[in-house]
């Protein structure tokens, strides 16, 4: 006689953490992509030179 296997509750977890992740990676595309960013202000200093401004005219 076979056993039944039960599904548990961390059974369910797994599956719909799974059916997320693909239903994100479906939407938004491979890799990671945060869900919450902050505001930063464009005044905000930077040191690295694709931020600094040229002073050749733009």
């Amino acid at each position: 006689m076979a056993l039944k296997k039960r599904t548990t509750l961390s059974d369910y977890i797994a599956a719909s953490r799974k059916g997320s992740r693909e239903a994100e990676q479906e939407l938004l595309g491979p890799g990671f992509h945060a869900t919450t960013r902050i505001h930063r202000s464009k005044k905000l200093y930077s040191r690295k030179a694709k931020h600094k401004r040229s002073f050749t005219g733009e």
